[in-house]
Formats: C-alpha cells, structure tokens, sequence
C-alpha cells in the first residue's frame, strides 16, 4: 500500500499539470485562498467565535458595533456587528456555507444534465440532435438570471407558501443548474463530435460493446478536460447567482444566511453611517468569486493543448 502511494505520487510530481501549477503563482495564491475559505465555511463551527444563529448568545446592546479597529470599536467583534448583534465574521463564515452548497449543488446538477444532452446528442446525432442544439441555442438567448427567476417563479405559484421556505434552497438549486447546463451541453457534444470518429470507437462497436458503454465507459473520460474547465468557472458564476437572486429577495429565506441575504439586509443601513454591514459579505463574495475564476483560468490554459 505504500509503494502504490509512493507510485501515485511520484507521477503526480511528473506530471504536467503538477509542474505548471508550482510555475503559477496565481493559481498557488488561488488554491491557497479557496482552501481556507472552504475549510473555514464546512467547519464553521470550530472556526467562528460566536454562532450567531442562537438567539441566546445575542444582545441588542452589541447591534451596529463598528469593526474592532473603529473608534468605538470592541476587541471581540473583528468585523462589527450587525442591527441584531450578531458578529459579522462568524455571520459570513455561516453564509458562505450556505452560497457554496448552492453552488455546488446547481453546478454538479447542470454538468449532469448538460453532459448527459451533449454527449448523447453528440454520438447519436439525427433529430434528437437538431432538438437539443436547438434547445440550448433557444436557452442562451435568455440571460441565466431571468431564466433562474422565471423557474423560481413558477415555483412560487406551485408550491404552498408553507412549503416553499422549506423548499426554497432546492428550488434555487433547480433554477440556477436549469439556467446553465446549455454551455455544458455545447461544450461536451463537440468533443464527442471530435471523439466518436477515433479508432477506439470504432474497434469498440465492431466488437458488439453497446452504445451505452461506449458513451460513458470511453468517450466521457476523454471529454472531461474541457467540461471541468466550464465547470469551475460556471462555479463562480452560480455562487453569484445564488447572491443575486438571495438580494433580490427571492432566493433563500431572509431567516437562513447566505452571502447575497447578508448583503441585502446590510444594504438597508448602508447611507445610516453601518457601511461594514454589507462590505464585508461584498467584499468577500468578490474574493471567492475572483479566486475561483483565476484558478478556473489556469485549467484551462493547462488542460488545452492548443493554449501549450
């Protein structure tokens, strides 16, 4: 077990990708950044001083406490606190966790889907290629946060208002991964295009492998570079999806955190003087967005030979 350690290892040292991730000190500083704040939002609780979701370890005394370098700042409080008292870091750690979900969950359910269409659709061609193709060129006109708000509001109209706080996260999950599976799905049908022509194939379906197997089992695998690529950009763009829609006020419910909840509750004391209210959750979507793209921009100047 060893040795096989020591044998996966050393090729990873070997690798290309491995080399031009050590020679990249923008994706280092990246992957440094998306590894703590991942860390710090998964294990919030080990992480942040306060839970500011209990009610009992509130006081109304500390609302609207400015961050602890202010003049009337409190040593406690690192970034301020909010018109509840709650502790603005210990708050975004929570939202973030609830952003990330999101947009793991939205991005992971559209790769599914968008793989699924391109690849199928790719291999098979005829009129259910034609339907799909013309089903994304017919989606992509559409801005992804008008096609995420109009799914949200049908929801609306479907689900009971009882239900729908309860649902809310799924729904946002579904509209967000509905609204970006077509670049997956244009993405993962011109490698397949490129990939059903090869020998492999070819050998693959004279020997009576079905269509199934030869789809998933051997063109998916050699598709993957370019779909992780839209994956991880498409990432950064979900978890803003996920804020923009929470500020507009029909993403999450106003009582769970998230990153975009938090900026639209600190928008309303902004002009009262409270800046670092909605700053800071700003600031640091800003931060995890940026450092997603820049990573999602190294993959895909490695992953593409044609870029090498």
């Amino acid at each position: 077990m060893d040795n096989q350690r020591l044998t996966l290892l050393s090729r990873i040292q070997d690798s290309d990708i491995y080399f031009s991730f050590t020679k990249s000190p923008t994706a280092i500083v990246s992957t440094i950044i998306l590894i703590i704040i991942f860390f710090c939002s998964f294990f919030v609780e080990l992480v942040a001083p306060f839970n500011p979701f209990d009610p009992s370890s509130l006081s109304l005394m500390d609302a609207f406490t400015p961050p602890s370098w202010s003049k009337d700042g409190v040593a406690k409080f690192i970034l301020g606190t909010d018109g509840q008292g709650r502790d603005m870091f210990s708050t975004i750690l929570y939202g973030s966790r609830i952003s990330l979900i999101v947009g793991f969950s939205a991005i992971l359910f559209s790769l599914i889907l968008g793989v699924t269409l391109g690849l199928t659709s790719g291999y098979f061609g005829g009129k259910y290629e034609m339907i799909v193709m013309r089903l994304t060129d017919v989606q992509l006109t559409v801005p992804s946060i008008l096609m995420a708000l109009l799914v949200d509001g049908i929801a609306r109209g479907i689900i009971s208002k009882e239900l729908h706080d309860e649902m809310a996260i799924y729904v946002l999950i579904f509209a967000i991964g509905i609204s970006e599976w077509p670049q997956f799905a244009r993405v993962s049908r011109a490698a397949t295009l490129v990939e059903r022509n090869k020998d492999y194939v070819s050998a693959s379906a004279i020997i009576g492998v079905s269509n199934i197997f030869i789809m998933f089992k051997h063109i998916l695998p050699n598709i993957m570079r370019p779909v992780l690529v839209i994956g991880t950009i498409g990432l950064a763009l979900a978890i803003i999806a996920e804020s923009t829609l929470s500020f507009l006020g029909v993403g999450v419910p106003p009582t769970t955190p998230s990153l975009g909840t938090l900026i639209r509750i600190g928008n309303d004391f902004l002009f009262s003087g409270e800046w670092w209210i909605t700053f800071f959750p700003a600031i640091f979507l800003v931060i995890l967005a940026f450092s997603i793209n820049l990573l999602g921009d190294w993959m895909r100047d490695t992953l593409n030979p044609k870029l090498n």
